[in-house]
């Protein structure tokens, strides 16, 4: 089973850790690219926030892994 990583701002994503989530707090666009850069092959479930996803855009996830989970607003 791979590992799960949460991607967005700390006040979204912190809980997440006590799940046993890897959770990569990125307040700005530039550090949501920089921490999606970071994502290691052995993460198969990304979840960002909607901030994040706008942040990465299309072009920046393209592919079939990680799966990317988008949280509701």
């Amino acid at each position: 089973m791979g590992r799960v990583v949460a991607i967005g701002e700390r006040a979204r994503v912190a809980g997440l850790s006590l799940a046993g989530v890897s959770v990569l707090v990125a307040e700005d666009p530039e550090a949501v690219r920089r921490a999606w850069q970071s994502v290691s092959d052995e993460v198969t479930l990304a979840i960002v926030t909607p901030a994040a996803a706008e942040a990465l855009g299309r072009t920046q996830v393209q592919g079939t892994r990680p799966l990317i989970a988008v949280m509701p607003t």
